[in-house]
């Protein structure tokens, strides 16, 4: 199965928070192609938020981008979970499903993603998990390259390391190019370089983000803030290299009006219309 399969979205995507529910009942979202959701904020809604999601789902495209898989974990795969989410993404018409390659439980929910150290034996372990969602899923899924601080007992480097996963799992991955900038500066390695190593065939979509600058060499992936022009200019070389694949912009928090999150994310949709027209004067050419 090795390569992307193609996803039912393209174009430019934004993450679905509450806060933005009633207007965008009210006015809809300018220039937003899909909508990315996060299935654990919504598995258990009843009653009339239920309904409006519900709704709201019958008239946008979806993906989903899981938070509590705990694919890197030690205790068993959660399969009442794995089987809920199914259904989850039957009845909502999810065209894609990714998760985070961390883990974010031990003994109850850490409610953080935290760095699976990156050794050969940890391959094997969160490829084999992979494997097994996909089986009960019974659909590919994509794994995020994820923000981390430190890398406790590292064999191999981190692309080492996600390239092995990729491989073995034969999986898809959601490359978030704001988390390669943050790593890149965190931890001194060239972020053009990682994104030159990576399978582009593998790839089937993208996150982009804002982070906090705290020091030149500690940022902080915060999802709180604009994307960084470091980042945007990353974006653009994504692209030259792999296409202008579909594209979320995440915020999470500090959430401006939608005016403004719908403003940033038409810059994602001008640097894809850019690249797409790059793209068919070569094949032209």
């Amino acid at each position: 199965m090795k390569g992307a399969a193609p996803l039912g979205v393209a174009g430019t995507g934004l993450g679905l928070r509450r806060a933005l529910l009633a207007e965008l009942e009210d006015r809809g979202a300018h220039g937003i192609d899909f909508w990315e959701v996060a299935p654990e904020n919504w598995l258990d809604v009843g009653g009339a938020l239920g309904r409006r999601f519900r709704a709201f789902s019958e008239r946008h495209t979806l993906l989903c981008h899981g938070l509590a898989l705990n694919l890197g974990g030690q205790a068993p795969l959660d399969l009442e979970f794995l089987a809920r989410l199914r259904g989850f993404l039957d009845r909502h018409g999810a065209q894609g499903y990714s998760e985070h390659l961390s883990y974010c439980a031990d003994d109850g929910q850490l409610y953080d993603l935290l760095p699976i150290p990156f050794t050969e034996e940890a391959v094997h372990h969160v490829a084999s998990r992979i494997q097994r969602v996909q089986d009960v899923l019974e659909r590919r899924i994509a794994i995020e390259n994820v923000s981390y601080y430190c890398a406790p007992g590292a064999e191999l480097a981190e692309l080492a390391f996600l390239t092995a996963v990729l491989e073995e799992a034969d999986c898809e991955l959601l490359l978030d190019v704001n988390n390669v900038y943050v790593n890149s500066c965190n931890h001194g390695y060239d972020a053009r370089g990682f994104l030159r190593g990576l399978p582009v065939e593998r790839i089937a979509y993208l996150h982009i983000a804002g982070h906090h600058r705290r020091a030149p060499d500690l940022l902080v992936d915060t999802h709180a803030a604009p994307v960084d022009a470091q980042v945007w200019a990353l974006l653009d070389e994504t692209y030259a290299r792999c296409g202008p694949r579909p594209t979320v912009l995440e915020r999470d928090a500090a959430l401006p009006p939608l005016a403004e999150l719908c403003a940033e994310a038409a810059r994602i949709g001008a640097c894809q219309a850019r690249h797409s027209v790059k793209a068919r004067g070569q094949a032209g050419g």
